[in-house]
């Protein structure tokens, strides 16, 4: 004898965008000209993130890059079913790292989403003698519910509480703004070279959420 079938709900799944773009050999070669032009000019460059924000610039690469996110942005708020107008302005930076530097794990307070766009990864430094949780040049995510792994078990999908990336370039990612994340240090003698951005919500008030 049978009965009802089980209802299982799919709760606050956390949404990563990932997309490889067509076409990145010109429009990466000028935003690779243009970084290593700002990091003469400015030794905190990665970090003085307030200034030099590729979106605003008027060039092919940058206007490449600006209608590539524009439009990813576009199918996401689409694929997650959002069907009113949405508008935003883009607030990005060059994060240029060379040997040993990386990023802790931290969040983007004040924004809706956040993202990189991957210009430069070097390859070599991958394939040294080390640790199996050493990862070089890769971008760690974790779960943003806190311990919710603890009592998981084999093929449970709560059981992994970080999910790891090695970015290729070309790659276009984002994700909520407030997911944690860690980028590892690069180990190679070469720079690792990426566009990273914030999506920040031009206010209206249809924005806001009905109570049903």
């Amino acid at each position: 004898m049978t009965g009802p079938s089980i209802e299982i709900l799919d709760l606050w799944p956390t949404k990563l965008v990932r997309k490889m773009l067509d076409s990145i050999e010109e429009p990466n070669l000028a935003l690779l000209k243009l970084v290593r032009e700002w990091d003469k000019a400015n030794r905190n460059l990665t970090t003085d993130y307030h200034d030099n924000n590729p979106f605003e610039i008027d060039s092919p690469a940058t206007n490449w890059l600006r209608g590539e996110v524009n439009q990813a942005i576009v199918e996401y708020l689409q694929a997650i079913g959002i069907d009113f107008p949405v508008d935003w302005q883009i607030h990005g930076w060059a994060s240029l790292n060379r040997t040993g530097d990386y990023h802790d794990n931290h969040n983007h307070p004040h924004c809706y989403l956040s993202g990189t766009y991957y210009v430069k990864v070097p390859k070599s430094g991958l394939n040294r003698r080390q640790r199996s949780d050493v990862r070089p040049n890769h971008i760690t995510f974790y779960d943003p519910r806190t311990a919710f792994n603890m009592q998981s078990i084999k093929a449970d999908p709560y059981v992994e509480p970080e999910f790891t990336v090695l970015p290729q370039p070309g790659l276009l990612m984002f994700w909520p703004a407030g997911l944690m994340h860690f980028v590892h240090p690069n180990l190679s003698d070469e720079t690792r070279v990426s566009i990273s951005f914030n999506i920040i919500l031009k206010w209206a008030d249809h924005y806001l959420p009905t109570q049903e």
